[in-house]
């Protein structure tokens, strides 16, 4: 199966605050609840077509890359941070409620930007209608039993970053990298290629494609994260909030899932799992993720 990404209704290019654009896609019904997506370190947005095609008949989507993924031109290599993302979202949200006017708005985020938006309504200030957090990797503190193995993972992701080849002859070679691991295997059909096409940049003058997000940058957040602090209550949100996590029962993959599942029971959060799936949940069960979403936002009186 072929996926094709829709052409945007309309696409605005937001300067942040350090001069860096962040490029946002208008998708969707106008009239219908406002959904910001956006997605995982190393990823882009429109890689998760298989999950956010499903909600344009009754959302308006508004679908953007953090800073130097994606469609973004890059920027500072010295801004790719925690703090620079969680002021980046902050100005994305702001620009495109001036811009569109203000209604009910979900921010629906995954793994390092469902991170940066928990630092951002903690740290900042509560945006949002209500959260929707697709399996959050956050580091337990350094007492909890869940600390060894979420380091070691992190520290892998790190090396693993620093290592990986960043320029391809076309974009099904990176496909067949997606496809290789047994944790990348349960994605939907088309989706290895679709992600690929996603984060990959054609360089014309080299007649190759490189990444969007450069490895080094990529590492970088892995790095961060071993000492980012965010294991917060529920509590400490404005508004509510919904962690969808990867299968903790998964015998395989990253072990993101058994993570949510202890920070939901200890901390307090509406919380489900989705069976069957690792990290990348959204792009290998999207019905099964829509629904949850779905069922959480009617359970808050917003309706889609």
């Amino acid at each position: 199966m072929t996926w094709t990404v829709p052409e945007p209704q309309a696409v605005f290019d937001l300067p942040m605050d350090d001069g860096a654009i962040i490029r946002v896609r208008r998708h969707g019904k106008s009239d219908g609840t406002r959904i910001y997506l956006s997605h995982g370190n190393g990823f882009a947005a429109d890689g998760y077509l298989p999950f956010w095609s499903r909600l344009t008949d009754r959302c308006e989507l508004l679908v953007f890359d953090f800073r130097d993924h994606g469609q973004n031109v890059p920027a500072d290599p010295a801004h790719h941070t925690y703090a620079q993302m969680t002021s980046d979202l902050g100005r994305v949200y702001q620009t495109m409620t001036a811009r569109l006017g203000p209604k009910p708005s979900v921010g629906v985020f995954h793994s390092m930007s469902a991170r940066t938006a928990m630092k951002h309504a903690i740290e900042v200030g509560w945006r949002w209608d209500a959260l929707v957090l697709f399996d959050p990797p956050n580091m337990p503190p350094p007492e909890h039993p869940l600390y060894p193995v979420m380091s070691a993972f992190e520290i892998k992701l790190v090396e693993w970053a620093r290592a990986r080849r960043a320029r391809f002859a076309d974009p099904g070679e990176l496909a067949a990298d997606y496809a290789a691991p047994r944790a990348n295997r349960g994605w939907i059909a088309g989706a290895h290629d679709l992600m690929a096409r996603a984060v990959l940049r054609r360089d014309a003058a080299r007649g190759d494609w490189a990444l969007s997000c450069a490895p080094a940058l990529e590492a970088a957040i892995y790095q961060a994260a071993l000492g980012l602090d965010l294991w917060p209550s529920a509590s400490r949100f404005g508004g509510p909030v919904k962690l969808i996590g990867a299968d903790p029962a998964l015998t395989y993959g990253p072990p993101t899932g058994r993570a949510n599942q202890a920070i939901a029971a200890e901390q307090g959060y509406d919380y489900v799992a989705i069976p069957g799936t690792g990290h990348m949940l959204q792009i290998e069960q999207p019905q099964a993720c829509v629904d949850a979403m779905l069922d959480f936002l009617a359970a808050h009186g917003i309706q889609p």
